[in-house]
């Protein structure tokens, strides 16, 4: 998905051209020489161990936020942050989620999903209820991220005292 894609979408919601720019440049800005295989810098960033996937989650983040901003809706929210997650979530393997974020280009679906979505002639809800919808989601992420955590310090100063 780049910004040829000129239909009523991009005419009604100029910020799509933006988006697309963006998702374009984190994950279909370069090409590797004699094959059709494209990266961004959402690759390049995700060499760097965790630190990398953290950034480009961060990044992703940036860029979900400007889809909700142009009127996505709660599913569509929901469909999103599921891509993002499981970008992260792959990403973070070593090696194995470095190929994964070249073929997935979670950004650049995303993108797609906006403008299929815009160019359906639906009646959009308000941003506020998807601003609202997307905090709670971010919220039960971060609650469920610090259980993890809680645990996982647990079950390390267990064995640590276990030794």
């Amino acid at each position: 998905m780049t910004t040829q894609k000129t239909g009523s979408a991009t005419k009604r919601h100029p910020d799509i051209e933006r988006l697309s720019f963006l998702a374009d440049l984190l994950d279909n800005r370069f090409q590797i020489p004699g094959t059709s295989i494209r990266f961004g810098l959402d690759a390049i960033i995700g060499l760097i161990p965790y630190a990398g996937d953290l950034l480009s989650l961060l990044v992703s983040g940036y860029l979900l936020l400007l889809i909700v901003r142009n009127g996505a809706g709660p599913m569509l929210i929901l469909k999103m942050v599921g891509n993002y997650l499981l970008d992260a979530a792959i990403g973070a393997i070593p090696v194995l989620g470095d190929l994964f974020d070249i073929a997935f280009q979670a950004n650049t679906r995303n993108v797609a999903l906006l403008i299929q979505y815009y160019e359906r002639d639906e009646p959009r809800p308000s941003a506020l209820k998807s601003m609202l919808l997307l905090a709670l989601v971010l919220f039960l992420i971060l609650i469920a991220c610090t259980v993890f955590f809680i645990w996982i310090a647990v079950l390390f100063f267990q064995w640590l005292f276990s030794l």
